[in-house]
């Protein structure tokens, strides 16, 4: 599985190497509300990769808060969507290197959210990005900017007066990074049995396969590695545009403090053995405090887990992270809840060694809930009131959990199986269409509990089901187009059992 299997589908790019990285991972393991989408376009050398996630959950509009949850959330949803390693950008073989692009995406989505039978949105962004490298990537500078206008149908829109917005000029990413091993090399040294690099700005973060973490912090990252282990340690914090987890809180920007460290094995040939300890502490400034109610939540985690190939063509990946931590409940100012909540996720990947490249899936996503926590499995207003226990999940990784539905990993079991190939393989111009299918299956784990969709308002397990489909194709070195289409249809869990539709399209050029 040298050099890593691209596998699109479904919303996912998931790019798996023996070295343990993720060249990419698309995916939304669902905001409490949203609908997301990101058509974008990377840029290596000569080569453009065109991948595409798409995000879309059911929502319910707060009158109390002065943008809603969903239409918030898909600054974050966006922002997530690609991971850069920093293979992004190969290293040039001259001295110094200067390099830089963009990339234009515009898309139309129209979907059901559980409340609206239609809503129509168009999305255009703009991307630019700057690459400085000295001394052969001994250091290394990155920026990349993102322009973003937002169209809805007239009456579509969550706020009366925001038909059309225009986001940013925003900074997505911006970073120093220093390579001590290119370092010495640069300057005549013999290769060091050893390496340290140091990475300073903006940037992606994420611990094992990112069920836990994975989302762009302000950070300090540092990494070591010797012989077989490889350990990073990282500071960091949240961008202060994103929105918070906990939208009962009256603060409109998150404020979240990071830090930890993981521990990767790099000497078995096909596996990449991890664990990590990670710390998150709530910064968040609410203002005056409500008489009656305190918000703070702090965590804890511990995970572990491995990804690589089980026989030839068989990968797989996992992670099983156990959570701890205090955080208050509903109507408490005075004592905290202790936090004792668990997840996990098992994927399995299959790539037929055989013309059109099909591929078969399965995954399994599990994340325990709080049969006490009432409207939302994720805010303080509404949490436990009974007792001083908190078993329900609450991670800032991500995970494919579908279009239509796309529930938070949150008090949910979540199956998911897909297939994809390329059925025009060899052809002029339809060599590199895909299509492909991803059907998944939910269920709560807190029958009573709820879930990130506020209109699951009946204690029962059977949350529903769904199917989605999807056309990828890229028609040339810098262009790209996508389709997607997903169906929900609901369970005993809804009083409404009205079957929720999803669909877009979009395209994205390079330059």
């Amino acid at each position: 599985m040298s050099g890593g299997w691209p596998l699109l589908g479904g919303g996912v790019l998931l790019s798996v190497g023996v070295d343990g990285t993720k060249a990419y991972r698309l995916a939304w393991c669902g905001q409490p509300v949203g609908e997301e989408f990101a058509l974008i376009s990377a840029v290596t050398g000569n080569m453009t990769l065109s991948v595409v996630a798409v995000c879309c959950a059911a929502s319910a509009v707060f009158a109390q808060r002065s943008e809603p949850g969903a239409f918030v959330n898909q600054q974050r949803a966006i922002t997530n969507l690609i991971h850069e390693q920093r293979e992004q950008f190969a290293p040039s073989i001259e001295k110094t290197d200067l390099d830089y692009g963009g990339f234009l995406s515009s898309y139309t989505l129209l979907y059901d959210d559980g409340l609206e039978s239609s809503r129509t949105l168009r999305r255009t962004d703009l991307r630019l990005w700057g690459r400085l490298s000295v001394e052969h990537g001994a250091h290394e500078f990155f920026v990349r900017s993102r322009l973003s206008y937002l169209d809805f149908n007239g009456g579509d829109q969550f706020e009366i007066d925001e038909e059309n917005d225009r986001e940013g000029m925003n900074l997505e990413r911006g970073y120093y990074k220093f390579d001590l091993q290119r370092a010495n090399q640069a300057y005549g040294g013999e290769r060091l049995g050893y390496n340290a690099a140091l990475k300073i700005g903006r940037d992606f973060a994420e611990f094992g396969t990112g069920y836990a973490l994975s989302t762009p912090l302000d950070q300090v990252w540092l990494r070591w590695t010797y012989r077989d282990v490889q350990v990073t340690g990282l500071v960091g914090r949240t961008i202060g545009s994103g929105q918070d987890f906990d939208l009962s809180r009256d603060a409109e920007r998150t404020r979240r403090n990071f830090s930890g460290a993981e521990v990767r094995y790099l000497g078995f040939e096909r596996h990449r053995p991890f664990a990590y300890v990670l710390w998150q502490n709530d910064q968040i400034s609410d203002g005056p405090r409500l008489s009656a109610q305190r918000f703070e939540y702090d965590s804890f985690y511990v995970g572990f887990g491995s990804s690589g190939e089980i026989v030839p063509n068989l990968a797989y990946s996992t992670e099983w992270v156990f959570e701890t931590g205090r955080s208050f409940g509903n109507r408490r100012v005075q004592r905290k809840n202790r936090i004792n909540a668990w997840a996990w996720d098992i994927e399995l990947e299959y790539l037929f060694d055989r013309p059109t490249s099909p591929r078969v899936g399965v995954e399994y996503m599990f994340a325990s809930g709080e049969d006490d926590r009432i409207g939302s499995p994720t805010d303080s207003v509404g949490g436990v009131s009974r007792g001083f226990r908190d078993e329900g999940f609450i991670g800032f990784g991500f995970r494919d959990t579908g279009l239509a539905f796309a529930p938070r990993l949150s008090n949910v079991h979540v199956w998911r199986a897909g297939a994809s190939y390329f059925p025009f393989e060899g052809h002029e111009r339809l060599d590199r269409l895909e299509l492909g299918t991803n059907w998944f299956l939910y269920y709560k784990h807190r029958r009573r509990g709820a879930v990130s969709d506020p209109l699951a308002n009946v204690p029962s397990g059977y949350l529903g089901w769904e199917m989605n489909y999807f056309a990828n194709w890229q028609m040339s070195s810098d262009l790209s187009a996508t389709a997607r289409f997903g169906a929900f249809f609901p369970g005993r869990a809804f009083d409404d059992q009205t079957t929720r539709t999803f669909f877009l399209v979009g395209v994205t050029w390079a330059f």
